[in-house]
């Protein structure tokens, strides 16, 4: 991932539609979720954010009640919710976007056979092993990192857990974060900013965001969930791979072989990557260096204490523990797909992009970015491959050679997709 602090989505989604999160990508702090909504709302047109004013002539249809009252949880405390506590505080559970319908989806999408094909030089494989056996990185413990069952637990698990932000209007910093399990029926909260309950806050009217992380594979046609799975994997054998153009097998081949930051691992780079600003929120501990590790080579502190706090209920789990990133496959993978549905605004998220939700607008299309498909997600995955086609030495022609190649897999003709970001600037 990157060094560049890009801003976490500031517009998420108030309904059970898709929150849409890649290694050249970077979150900004939990905190800065919700700044600059009326600005997001403007190049996200598919997100829909409910306010919840304090004054009841302001209410919008019955939400008035149900957010205004304050929390009795405690930052880290948990509640089981009734059936109609979960309706009506997080707008229920879609049965479409429940863990065994996500795991069903993979399989639809790309059987383990096929996986297994496209990857096989994978981290921990037993092609893998013969490759790197005598190398100064060998573990001869290595298990299968990237496996297939990884990734369909990855899955099942993202697909377990919703979000929701409330922020203060006016002062979109001041926010509540809560996650809900949606087999325990509990919910957790996870942070609360110390000016939330302000008393200036307290007057303020409630912006309230729901994600769902069930979505993932599960809108657009059957084409566009494959070609979503398929883009995807392709973007992350690209941050992953360890090909080169005479490698055995193809150069495609060794997508997934890495799984940290090479730099980071050895040392080379000593930094503990550890952001000041968001320090207090997402603290750095003694000894723990937050380098990139994973599908998307999650960096920094706050991008560690996010996840954390997405996956366990727990910012601390990874702050701790960030070595758990690279040790634990499922773990990984879960960190991608959130990476992967998370819009930031004034990006969309790559899922958005994928299953044709995402509706550029004119000054996005004045950019370039006017063709959802595989380009643009190049382009909200990492904004410093703009206007690059499939050149010898070009990134985008490693992302885009390894799109062709899964799509080919599964079957899918992409012939009028755009694949390079040729005429596209950034976001």
């Amino acid at each position: 991932m990157s060094a560049r602090k890009n801003c976490l989505t500031r517009r998420l989604v108030h309904r059970t539609v898709s929150l849409s999160v890649g290694a050249s990508l970077v979150m900004a702090p939990l905190t800065a979720f919700a700044s600059d909504l009326s600005a997001a709302g403007r190049n996200i047109s598919t997100y829909s954010t409910e306010q919840v004013h304090n004054s009841s002539s302001h209410h919008k249809s019955h939400t008035g009640d149900r957010y205004n009252q304050e929390s009795s949880l405690q930052v880290g405390e948990s509640r089981l919710l009734t059936r109609k506590e979960i309706r009506k505080e997080w707008d229920g559970i879609d049965p479409d976007y429940v863990p065994d319908k996500a795991v069903e989806a993979v399989k639809a999408a790309l059987p383990q056979q096929d996986y297994e094909q496209l990857f096989p030089y994978r981290l921990g494989s037993t092609e893998w092993h013969k490759a790197a056996k005598g190398k100064d990185y060998y573990n001869a413990n290595q298990t299968d990192y990237f496996s297939y069952d990884n990734l369909i637990q990855a899955v099942a698990e993202v697909a377990n857990i919703k979000y929701k932000v409330i922020s203060r209007e006016g002062d979109l910093n001041a926010q509540e974060v809560y996650r809900f399990d949606k087999d325990a029926r509990s919910e957790t909260l996870v942070s609360r900013s110390a000016n939330f309950n302000s008393d200036i806050n307290r007057k303020r009217n409630l912006v309230v965001q729901i994600v769902d992380y069930g979505s993932f594979l599960k809108e657009g046609t059957k084409k566009d969930r494959k070609r979503e799975l398929a883009a995807l994997l392709a973007n992350l054998s690209h941050e992953t791979g360890g090909g080169w153009d005479t490698a055995p097998g193809g150069p495609l081949r060794w997508g997934l072989f890495w799984n940290e930051n090479i730099a980071g691992r050895t040392g080379k780079n000593t930094s503990n990557f550890v952001d000041p600003n968001s320090s207090e929120l997402y603290p750095g501990y003694k000894d723990k260096r937050y380098y990139g590790r994973g599908p998307i080579m999650l960096s920094w502190n706050f991008n560690y204490g996010l996840f954390s706090s997405v996956i366990y209920g727990d910012k601390e789990i990874l702050l701790k523990n960030p070595e758990i990133v690279a040790a634990d496959g499922k773990v990984g993978f879960m960190t991608a797909i959130l990476f992967w549905m998370t819009p930031q605004a004034p990006k969309p998220s790559a899922h958005d992009v994928m299953v044709g939700k995402w509706k550029p607008t004119k000054e996005l299309t004045a950019k370039g970015l006017s063709s959802p498909g595989f380009g643009v997600t190049i382009m909200v995955l990492n904004g410093l491959e703009a206007n690059l086609g499939e050149t010898d030495g070009s990134p985008v022609k490693r992302r885009a050679g390894h799109y062709r190649d899964i799509t080919g897999k599964m079957g899918i003709n992409i012939s009028n997709e755009k694949l390079d970001t040729l005429g596209m600037k950034p976001f």
